[in-house]
């Protein structure tokens, strides 16, 4: 039978040799990494960590406990501090910890820790790893699912990317149906948060006189009809984020009492006097125009600029029509994988949808494939066979769509197994001419992103998908700022 398996990232020799002299005498296996080299022991797909230990002298020890942490999210991380030395970790880091052990320690103190350890995990370890690899695979879809290469969707990416890890409030705007959850779940499960809950809320959809109710919760006999105390969302949500969406619906009464919970971080419950401190991040959205509500007496100006911290537009798709393709790609492989059916698109029909105005943005284009996919199951769709509306756009000579996979979802092309001649496409060079190395860069990094993917985030892996070195990749990941 295998032993047990421990990684210990640490740069302090001494304490590396105490810990492997006290934990091998209790029959484990260490692993020994230094601040460098313990991301490859993480992608190691084969080794699965019973805890990792991390030494507070290493280097960089917050952006250590946070790769640790996105790399396994299940895995207990021990900070091991020395006696007389404590040192002071950030609020948003505790909640990673496991547990913090003084080092040096005693043989029945790590016996204990062993047995909590042993108590904590779940006993198929390989299904553990499963688990956890699908959490990954959520929090990487929840980016991915804004699929395109426009240089409109690369900037909400971009911000995203620079806004994720800081607690600041974001507003995000946008018309109906562009996706403005999509990005409110993809700041969370990018943030230093995303261990904790993600709670929406459609202040649109809930009455006036039950959104405080809804937000703060009451006590019992609050009201008629409080047969019980409830929680709110505010307490549901602590310690993650609360999607207040559609908070440009939300009534001025409401608003008034929204802003006092940002300014000080506490609430009441309806029907109690008792106040309640909450540490939520407040992600904002609306397809309203709030600079015209704020004239019409509709939205507080002082709520505005509390929530307009950090503003991220989302582009109607009209504005991004170049992505649908990747857009028909990714729908029709999520149907597939929810066993709803297929459909094929010819290049003729998806000219006609690259057309067309969108007032229902990408909303509107998943119900006409899934409606596709009802009325021509597993065939191919072209623009004879789209709807009424679609029939007089005239589709254009000499067309060739970028994406020609989009077209045949379920046989993706594998560029790598064409000739080099027959994988690359002619490229027209524009009249107005091109910035070549923003070009090249620009499909440099969508190629890593692709790779990324393809590969559920193990770096190693997508270097050889990619066919280079690690450390190159590595290199190129802090160039491109992209998210492991």
């Amino acid at each position: 039978m295998a032993r047990p398996l421990i990684l210990l990232i640490d740069e302090h020799q001494a304490r590396v040799q105490q810990f492997k002299t006290v934990f091998e005498f209790m029959e484990y296996q260490i692993d020994v990494a230094d601040s460098t080299d313990y991301p490859g022991c993480l992608e190691q797909t084969d080794s699965v960590y019973q805890a990792v230990f991390i030494g507070s002298g290493i280097d960089k020890l917050a952006l250590v406990i946070k790769t640790v942490a996105d790399a396994d999210g299940k895995v207990p991380i021990i900070l091991l501090q020395e006696q007389g030395a404590l040192v002071q970790l950030a609020s948003v880091l505790e909640p990673l910890l496991f547990r913090q052990l003084e080092w040096p320690s005693t043989y029945t103190e790590c016996k204990s820790l062993l047995e909590r350890l042993s108590a904590s995990s779940e006993p198929d370890k390989v299904q553990r790893r499963s688990i956890d690899r699908r959490v990954f695979d959520r929090r990487l879809s929840s980016q991915q699912r804004l699929k395109g290469n426009s240089a409109a969707i690369n900037r909400v990416c971009k911000l995203i990317h620079q806004v994720a890890e800081a607690d600041a409030t974001v507003l995000v705007l946008g018309e109906s149906g562009t996706g403005k959850e999509v990005v409110a779940r993809a700041l969370h499960d990018w943030s230093l948060r995303r261990s904790k809950p993600f709670v929406p809320v459609n202040c649109g959809a809930i009455p006036g006189e039950l959104l405080e109710s809804e937000l703060f919760g009451h006590e019992k006999g609050a009201f008629t009809g409080a047969l019980n105390s409830r929680q709110g969302r505010f307490e549901l949500a602590e310690g993650g984020t609360l999607f207040l969406d559609e908070i440009g619906d939300m009534p001025m009464a409401m608003q008034v009492k929204l802003l006092r919970v940002l300014q000080e971080r506490t609430f009441e419950r309806v029907g109690s006097n008792k106040t309640i401190h909450c540490d939520v991040r407040i992600i904002a959205a609306t397809h309203r125009q709030l600079d015209g509500e704020i004239k019409e007496n509709r939205f507080r100006e002082d709520l505005f600029y509390r929530l307009n911290v950090f503003p991220i537009e989302v582009p109607a798709l009209r504005e991004r029509a170049e992505d649908i393709p990747l857009l028909v790609k990714d729908l029709i492989a999520r149907m597939e994988a929810e066993k709803k059916g297929s459909v094929r698109l010819t290049d003729a029909a998806l000219a006609v949808l690259m057309q067309h105005n969108w007032p229902g943005n990408v909303r509107e284009l998943a119900n006409l494939i899934e409606r596709l996919a009802i009325i021509n199951p597993n065939q191919c769709v072209d623009v004879k066979d789209l709807p009424e509306k679609f029939q007089h756009y005239v589709v254009p000579e000499g067309l060739k769509i970028i994406s020609e996979e989009a077209a045949e979802p379920k046989q993706a092309a594998n560029l790598s197994a064409l000739p080099p001649e027959a994988a690359l496409t002619p490229l027209q060079l524009p009249e107005h001419g091109i910035d070549l190395k923003e070009y090249l860069n620009d499909m440099e990094s969508d190629l890593i992103r692709q790779a990324l993917q393809e590969c559920n985030g193990v770096v190693a892996h997508a270097a050889k998908r990619l066919k280079m070195q690690r450390t190159t990749l590595v290199e190129k990941l802090r160039k491109y700022d992209l998210q492991r």
